[in-house]
């Protein structure tokens, strides 16, 4: 870290010399090096880089915090929420610092008195455009980290304060009166990012949404929001990687999720060709690639190699196999495909490659149902419990498994896989109505707590599925046992962050109910 103590005793011999639009130039010079590290892997050494001017620096603290959050947003990680939180808290209040005491947002609301645009100096603007980056990231947090009502209003406070901002900064930005500073490129490029994202995602709302946030002040205009980021991401600033990446994002996936479909493909891989000339081996862009790729049809160059094998292997001895691929290999392949995002494998990366592992003997023992399995991880029975002939097709196949299992000779794996059968039979059950035989699938999950030797998840997700079963019987109380059990008594499984925030929502829902069931009978007793 040589690199760091010359920067260190450079910028003390100059801090007497610097005027503020120097030091805010500095910054952003030094956050640009600071993204250019953490593009090529570089994460820790990227926050170690920004860290010794994080109490400071408004766009050192921002930019730490930012890489924090991206972390969060990909490894789900309870801690790694709350850090992310707690640094982009501490930028907020930097940022406050660094604002004018009548702020953008005040000033230009105002009817009377409303200041000229001259006594704002460059610095104050800029901490307006940072102020309004933190509020948003710590909604985005807040809806993440908590499903609760109360959290879910703070975060839409957040969300509409910084909204605000963006909109009068937009409208200095096309005034007559705004004249551009020294680091004028960077405070466009921050508010392009924000007003294309604001667009962008509130026109893909549904309508009867839409109205209603209109008639509280927001709107959104996708085409503007559109070229607002595009803009934003031609630019050579310091929010430009990250316009690129909301572009990316919706046409790799919000255009699936909450659109058509029909991705602007060629729009996509423009977008990201330079930066994977520029970073070869960034996780992050490699990450977009590989969408891009399945998007296309390109399954082998988009590395879902695990899922590929996993339906591979279903398939029966005389079934025709497309592809032409041999599932034991592939599945052999899995763990040479990992990618480290900020530091850490993502969890469905670390599941697959657990999974894998059977395969890497010379006498593997095959996973019953892979395919079925992954989609338990997605919460994918939730959508396929909805269509009852699709639900009784996939218990029929679980049937079957839980048969050549009873057939076969027993192994290490015999347990952990007779119990994963029960979990996703006990689900199919659920969803067709017969309850009663849900629950008993459920249950006897527990009861070979102690045999399981490699599937631990299977346990707490077990509690957590008949504890969904109980609330949708009215029979919160123990449902509510159930949940606590899964999320105290069990630590350190696959996918345990996903299973924590499943866990957590179930419990305000019972706990919310058994609270209203109160009230009506107070209310009965009363009358």
């Amino acid at each position: 870290m040589a690199f760091l103590t010359t920067w260190k005793e450079a910028a003390s011999r100059k801090s007497d010399r610097r005027t503020p639009e120097s030091s805010l130039h500095e910054a952003l010079d030094q956050c640009m090096t600071a993204l250019d590290l953490f593009l090529t892997n570089q994460f820790s050494e990227a926050l170690s880089y920004l860290k010794p001017r994080t109490k400071e620096s408004m766009y050192h603290s921002l930019t730490y915090a930012t890489i924090l959050e991206m972390q969060a947003m990909m490894t789900f990680d309870p801690q790694d929420i709350l850090l992310a939180g707690n640094m982009m808290k501490e930028a907020q209040l930097l940022c406050q610092r660094h604002r004018r005491k009548s702020s953008v947002t005040d000033s230009f609301s105002s009817l009377v008195h409303r200041p000229t645009l001259g006594q704002f100096t460059e610095e104050e603007i800029h901490a307006e455009v940072c102020y309004a980056e933190c509020l948003l990231q710590r909604a985005a947090l807040t809806f993440l980290q908590d499903e609760n009502m109360v959290s879910f209003i703070k975060g839409g406070i957040k969300v509409r304060n910084s909204y605000q901002t963006y909109k009068e900064l937009d409208s200095l930005v096309q005034s007559s009166q705004y004249c551009k500073g020294e680091n004028h490129r960077h405070f466009e490029g921050g508010v392009k990012l924000g007003v294309g994202a604001f667009n962008l995602t509130l026109s893909m709302l549904p309508t009867r949404i839409l109205r209603l946030l209109e008639f509280v002040g927001f709107s959104g205009n996708k085409d503007y929001g559109l070229l607002q980021l595009e803009e934003g991401a031609s630019g050579h600033s310091f929010r430009a990687v990250l316009c690129v990446m909301l572009l990316l994002c919706y046409h790799t996936f919000l255009t699936f999720v909450l659109g058509t479909g029909n991705v602007n493909i060629e729009e996509a891989e423009k977008l990201l060709k330079p930066y994977l000339n520029r970073y070869p081996k960034g996780a992050i862009f490699l990450f977009f690639s590989g969408r891009i790729e399945v998007i296309k049809g390109n399954i082998d160059a988009a590395t879902y190699i695990y899922m590929k094998a996993a339906y591979l292997s279903m398939f029966g001895k005389e079934d025709y196999k497309p592809f032409g691929d041999d599932e034991v290999e592939l599945f052999r392949a899995v763990p040479g495909l990992k990618l480290k995002i900020a530091g850490k494998s993502l969890p469905t990366e670390k599941f697959a490659i657990r999974k894998s592992r059977r395969y890497l003997s010379s006498n593997p023992i095959s996973l019953p149902v892979p395919a079925l399995e992954m989609m338990y991880i997605w919460n994918g029975y939730a959508v396929i419990g909805k269509q009852p002939k699709l639900t009784d097709g996939i218990l029929e196949i679980i049937t079957k498994a839980e048969e050549m299992l009873e057939k076969g000779p027993e192994n290490e794996y015999s347990v952990d896989d007779e119990c994963l059968v029960k979990l996703l039979k006990g689900l199919c059950l659920k969803y067709l109505g017969r309850v009663q035989e849900a629950e008993e699938n459920f249950r006897s999950i527990s009861a070979s707590e102690k045999k399981i030797k490699y599937d631990h998840y299977l346990i707490p997700n077990a509690l957590l599925e008949l504890a969904l079963l109980f609330m949708e019987q009215g029979r919160n109380e123990e449902a509510i046992k159930l949940l606590e059990s899964a999320k105290q008594n069990y630590k350190n499984y696959s996918m345990e962050s996903r299973t924590h925030f499943r866990i957590q929502a179930a419990t305000l829902q019972a706990k919310s109910s058994l609270e209203n069931n109160r009230r009506a009978m107070v209310s009965s007793v009363s009358l």
